[in-house]
Parts: structure tokens; C-alpha cells; sequence
């Protein structure tokens, strides 16, 4: 059983028991593929159907619907970072 821990460690492979950072780069990699695959399968369908205007149109609707989302997510983290900076006690 030792021999398998070694080997994982020496392979680079060290498993991390924190579950909340597992969560965030689970949660990155979803939105990561989430958004790949609006790009390159919903952009590709729709250039291959209606041609290269449209898939520029398509694009830029696409970047106008991520403009609040994006607002709304750095206001979001804004918020969160000023909580945690005023819930520190500067001695």
C-alpha cells in the first residue's frame, strides 16, 4: 500500500481532499465546456445552415447575452471581496 502512494506522488498525481476548490474547478470547467460548445457547435451550425453572415450575427447576439451575465457576475465577486476585506480585523 505504501508502494502505490509513492507512486502516485512521484507521477505528479497528488489528491487534494479539498472538496470546495474541487467544486470551483468543477464549476470552471463546466461553464469552460458550456461555452466552448455554444461557440464553436452553435456558431459552426449555424454558418454551415445560413453562411457567414449570420454567424456573425449569431456572434454578436451571443457577446450582447454575456454582457449582463458578465456585469452581474463582477458585481457579484465586487461584493464578496469587499465582505471579506471588511470582515478582517486590522490590529
Amino acid at each position: 500500500m505504501a508502494e502505490s502512494h509513492e507512486t502516485e506522488i512521484s507521477k505528479g498525481v497528488e489528491m487534494s481532499r479539498d472538496l470546495r476548490k474541487y467544486m470551483k474547478d468543477t464549476n470552471v470547467r463546466l461553464v469552460g465546456g458550456a461555452l466552448l460548445m455554444l461557440f464553436v457547435v452553435g456558431l459552426g451550425l449555424i454558418w454551415v445552415i445560413y453562411g457567414f453572415g449570420a454567424a456573425v450575427m449569431g456572434f454578436l447576439c451571443i457577446l450582447g447575452a454575456m454582457v449582463p451575465v458578465a456585469l452581474i457576475f463582477f458585481f457579484l465577486n465586487l461584493s464578496d471581496w469587499i465582505l471579506k476585506r471588511a470582515g478582517r480585523n486590522e490590529d
